[in-house]
Formats: C-alpha cells, sequence, structure tokens
C-alpha cells in the first residue's frame, strides 16, 4: 500500500526579515530580497501590512493592504520593469 499525500501543499509564502534595506519574502525553497531602492511601497510601511502577504497562484505576491502585486520576474530582475508606480507622499 502507498500513502499519497492529500490536499494541495499549504506552504505559504511570508516574509522573514524586515532591514534598514528592504524586505526578505519565502515562498516554497526560495528567499528573494526586495529593497526599497527597487521596490519603494515598502519603505515607511508598518510591519504589518508588511507581513500580510498572500500567493494568489505561484510566483504571484500581493499584499492586500497596500494593494501591491508583485511575480517572481519582477522580483528577480527589477531592471526589466523600469517604470515604477510613485509613491504618495
Amino acid at each position: 500500500m502507498s500513502s499519497e499525500p492529500l490536499g494541495v501543499s499549504t506552504s505559504e509564502a511570508e516574509i522573514t526579515s524586515i532591514s534598514a534595506h528592504g524586505v526578505w519574502l519565502l515562498a516554497g525553497e526560495e528567499e528573494f530580497f526586495l529593497s526599497y531602492e527597487d521596490f519603494p511601497w515598502f519603505k515607511d510601511v508598518s510591519v504589518g501590512k508588511i507581513l500580510n502577504v498572500r500567493e494568489p497562484t505561484p510566483g504571484h505576491f500581493y499584499w492586500p493592504e497596500l494593494d501591491i502585486d508583485l511575480g517572481v520576474e519582477t522580483i528577480r530582475h527589477p531592471d526589466r520593469f523600469p517604470l515604477r508606480a510613485q509613491r504618495d507622499t
């Protein structure tokens, strides 16, 4: 008799660290660094809002309280996506 896993993996994306330079995001077995220089929307935001991250589909991350959507390719290669929304001042 063999056992098969039931259901879908429940591991979720999570923020593992917030520093003066950026945010660390863990998704599956991969960790990403989102610098404030490349992702300014996270700077000067409350920790609770940054920690509230969802992964609605694999490789797509959403922060509902900040209305930020980012894909893995944007995170890996921010230089390929030079247009950035301006932060509200």
